[in-house]
């Protein structure tokens, strides 16, 4: 037990995925306070900040075996919250809608996300299945981790919610090659994928031609998808509507230019220049316009320093169960940046995607911390505590 803390106090890369965590949520809840708004979200969010630290501690000291033997059954728990906000009849008081979206459960003290939970639930169950298996390197061992990420994305999309929907293929991606999976059948998976996403599109382009049924995406996923293509091409068809928050988010992004417009001139122009969701999906903007491209860069650099520290627990890490899931970690978290910040700077379609540790939200900063415990134990654990061996398979096979 002495050994053990002595571990998790000596310094390793847990410690600098901590800071980097702190440090973003620190300038998201100052950028939450430039936003006028009835409500301080950002006394709460520094409340929820509080509660997620102390949520993070039983995380941050279990044997990676407990955590492992749990992930199954947190996973069914998930699912059957999952289950729990679509079931029709349920009263608004208790499953609350919001932008047609039925995703929160309300606990009167908080609005539980489950989608959130359920993408550090569906990470560990595919790790712990993932961690010693070699069936994943034929192409049809990949249909259980792909069952493993059916069920929640099916449900998750049932609310529906795009937007954490998208998360869990290119976490699905990275933990099976990071695991081994050979190479020529993630190339064809990412073909698929390719294809996949170019029919979207294609169905966009020539909507008149498709018949409903052929649609993936409802009618106004697809307007958003116009709209966004519209404002790439300097249009303005859509910036009364559909584009209209993707709109006014560049438009704040391009006046903040180098270092910003300070608090003060920030909040003014936010609150002439409305911005739907700016303390949450849309929170990029609003540390663009108050600290400029300058804040912009701090913020991405914090993330390259959480990432990077993920990813050298990874590397550091003897136990492959620790290991997958550290890597899905950094997966997930890249992913959710990158498709928020393309929100914001006009490059992908607005699909509800909060920007990790900076945006408000109790559930997202609550589950954020977990993965930060979680990544801190694994960083902190020794050879000694390692329970089984790593990964057995013929790396000079990886490309066969």
């Amino acid at each position: 037990m002495l050994q053990r803390l002595s571990n998790i106090f000596t310094f390793h890369p847990g410690w600098l995925a901590l800071l980097a965590a702190l440090g973003l949520t620190g300038i998201g809840i100052t950028a939450i306070a430039t936003v006028p708004h009835e409500v301080d979200y950002a006394a709460r969010q520094g409340q929820w900040l509080a509660i997620a630290l102390l949520v993070m501690l039983p995380f941050a000291f279990p044997h990676p075996k407990l955590i492992g033997d749990a992930s199954y059954p947190l996973l069914v728990v998930t699912i059957l919250l999952l289950v729990f906000v679509i079931l029709p009849g349920m009263p608004e008081s208790v499953v609350p809608v919001r932008n047609g979206i039925r995703a929160w459960i309300d606990l009167k003290f908080m609005l539980f996300q489950p989608s959130e939970l359920a993408k550090i639930a569906f990470i560990l169950a595919l790790a712990w299945y993932l961690r010693h298996r070699s069936s994943y390197r034929t192409l049809t061992g990949l249909l259980v981790p792909f069952a493993i990420m059916f069920l929640p994305v099916l449900l998750i999309l049932r609310q529906p919610d795009l937007g954490s929907a998208v998360l869990f293929a290119p976490v699905l991606f990275a933990m099976l090659v990071a695991a081994g999976a050979r190479m020529r059948h993630m190339a064809t998976l990412a073909v698929l994928a390719s294809l996949s996403v170019a029919y979207v599109f294609l169905s966009i382009l020539f909507d008149a031609y498709i018949p409903a049924w052929m649609q993936v995406l409802k009618g106004y996923q697809r307007d958003r998808i116009r709209a966004m293509l519209d404002l790439v091409q300097d249009g303005t068809l859509y910036i009364t509507d559909q584009a209209y928050q993707q709109y006014k988010a560049m438009t704040l992004i391009g006046s903040g230019q180098g270092t910003g417009l300070g608090a003060e001139r920030s909040a003014t122009i936010i609150r002439f220049n409305w911005l739907p969701e700016a303390h949450n999906d849309m929170i990029f903007a609003v540390i663009v316009n108050r600290w400029g491209w300058s804040g912009a860069m701090i913020v991405l650099s914090l993330f390259v320093l959480l990432i990077g520290s993920l990813l050298l627990i990874a590397v550091r890490s003897k136990d492959p169960f620790a290991r997958l899931v550290v890597v899905g970690f950094a997966a997930l978290l890249f992913t959710q940046m990158t498709i928020n910040i393309g929100m914001a700077i006009g490059l992908l379609p607005v699909i509800g995607i909060t920007l990790p540790f900076v945006s408000y939200g109790g559930s997202s900063l609550l589950t954020a911390f977990m993965m930060i415990g979680l990544a801190f134990n694994f960083a902190s654990a020794r050879a000694s505590i390692i329970h089984q061996p790593s990964f057995e398979y013929d790396y000079a096979d990886l490309a066969a």
